[in-house]
């Protein structure tokens, strides 16, 4: 909401249905644990955001299976959070990098929809003879499509997470509702180690997956690295749609 004034008046602007939640987040549709990190609890963010849960896009579909389908579904759904209010968008799944062009072309507000979008801008910080890694829930199905979309380099490094524990097969093949959390991360962890044992060039990691923020602490002190993910980019993008008043 703008509000014009001068000396006589004090005019509020309308016409959206909720103000002071400019971000509006497409979900997939799934029922494991959100912990706070997770791009799924409101309490993630500092500051209020808007949510729209995408009927049928499970993590299965989005992740295994190409979203097939979906783009019309996240397309409506991110028209709805337009109308809503929302002046930019973002998504739950990095995976999601395929649609990123369509959905900016239909929505008519910035679109992010993949923590992926951060590999050319972590690549520029770094010095010369290094390069970023990533690290996703599952790289098996990571394709160069993919990559494309968040305009990522297709040599790449990356590592998945699909043969550990508790993450993938809480998360993308909703084997149960309940998440052995320290499991998690430790599958989280492990994936991140592996990277960097393969790839010694690797000088910091962006995490695709939008439930790895929580993990993301663990992560670093492991490996001695700069780690970015969903939180840090959408602080980022957020800043642009609220810029910090200094007076």
């Amino acid at each position: 909401m703008t509000i014009s004034a001068n000396s006589s008046s004090r005019i509020a602007r309308g016409g959206k249905a909720i103000y002071g939640a400019p971000l509006g987040i497409l979900m997939l549709e799934a029922r494991f644990p959100r912990i706070p990190g997770d791009m799924g609890n409101g309490t993630t963010w500092p500051f209020p955001v808007l949510y729209r849960v995408v009927s049928g896009a499970s993590p299965e579909k989005v992740v295994l299976k190409g979203a097939a389908g979906l783009l019309p579904d996240f397309i409506d759904a991110a028209k709805d959070l337009v109308r809503l209010g929302a002046e930019a968008i973002t998504t739950n799944c990095g995976f999601l990098s395929l649609f990123q062009k369509e959905i900016a072309a239909a929505v008519g507000v910035p679109v992010a929809t993949s923590s992926l979008m951060q590999v050319p801008w972590v690549q520029a910080t770094l010095p010369p003879g290094r390069r970023v890694g990533l690290v996703t829930v599952s790289g098996s199905t990571l394709t160069p499509a993919h990559l494309e979309g968040a305009g990522v380099p297709l040599d790449t490094p990356l590592v998945g997470t699909e043969h550990g524990k508790e993450f993938f097969r809480v998360l993308i093949k909703a084997e149960k509702d309940d998440m052995d959390v320290a499991q998690a991360e430790r599958d989280v962890v492990e994936a991140g180690k592996e990277l960097v044992a393969k790839n010694p060039d690797v000088g910091a990691i962006v995490l695709e997956c939008t439930n790895m923020p929580p993990y993301a602490a663990a992560l670093q002190a492991e490996v001695g690295l700069p780690i970015y993910d969903i939180y840090s980019m959408i602080t980022w993008f957020h800043a642009g749609l609220r810029p910090r008043a200094f007076s």
